[in-house]
């Protein structure tokens, strides 16, 4: 009986997850490369606000966002960061176009599983930091994206040092 309910139990807490689980948008996967030239490989979810913040008269140019959360693996540092952030972005020409060119910004917060890195002589001072990024890509008419960001991770001199790190990446989103 006590196993019974155990896996009564669980299946219960598993429904829960269902809400969350559907409301992802977007799946990306990045490779890139950090600026104490070490790999990185970033996968994360995507959140769509589900609106258009603002457009011009034609509707050409869109402003929208989503939520990003994700998780990096810095191959040469030994490190992990997990990263939630807002992302504005600017969508350029006809929401039915084979491809339709964007770019976006955004500021967030990421937490670093190590502060500091000897090898590279660096220390971040605190594992809490400020995720900031710019990138530029493609949408194809299917709804997947393929473009390169730039991210730079720095606590922004609320503890010394603030060394920060830099990273350039490569990603392909694919909806759900």
């Amino acid at each position: 009986m006590k196993k019974r309910g155990l896996v009564v139990g669980c299946l219960l807490s598993f429904s829960t997850l269902a809400p969350l689980v559907h409301a992802v948008d977007g799946i990306s996967v990045e490779a890139g490369r950090s600026s104490e030239s070490t790999n990185t490989f970033r996968l994360a979810a995507q959140f769509d606000f589900g609106q258009t913040l603002w457009q011009n008269q034609s509707g050409n140019v869109r402003l929208g966002g989503y939520w990003d959360a994700g998780v990096r693996r810095w191959s040469g540092l030994d490190a992990t960061t997990v990263a939630i952030s807002p992302v504005l972005r600017l969508d350029f020409g006809s929401p039915n176009s084979a491809m339709t060119p964007y770019i976006e910004a955004g500021i967030g917060a990421s937490y670093f599983t190590r502060t500091d890195f000897d090898s590279e002589n660096i220390d971040l001072g605190s594992k809490f930091q400020f995720e900031d990024r710019l990138g530029a890509g493609v949408r194809f008419a299917d709804g997947s994206q393929l473009g390169l960001r730039v991210f730079h991770y720095s606590n922004a001199g609320i503890k010394s040092p603030n060394n920060g790190i830099e990273t350039v990446s490569l990603h392909y989103r694919f909806d759900i």
